[in-house]
């Protein structure tokens, strides 16, 4: 997935579930994303962070 198609997709995310959503890079190149209170990687494979709640 690219960053753009990532980035919109955890837009989506967030703002349907309520959640932080993170943004990251995997081992294989690939970008992909999940909840924050989920990710247990690397943390300097975090591209962005999309919270719905920030200002």
């Amino acid at each position: 997935m690219s960053f753009h198609d990532a980035h919109a997709f955890a837009f989506s995310l967030a703002s349907t579930l309520m959640t932080a959503i993170v943004i990251f890079r995997a081992g294989d190149g690939t970008v992909s994303v999940m909840p924050a209170n989920e990710y247990d990687g690397d943390s300097t494979a975090i591209l962005d962070e999309i919270d719905p709640f920030a200002s």
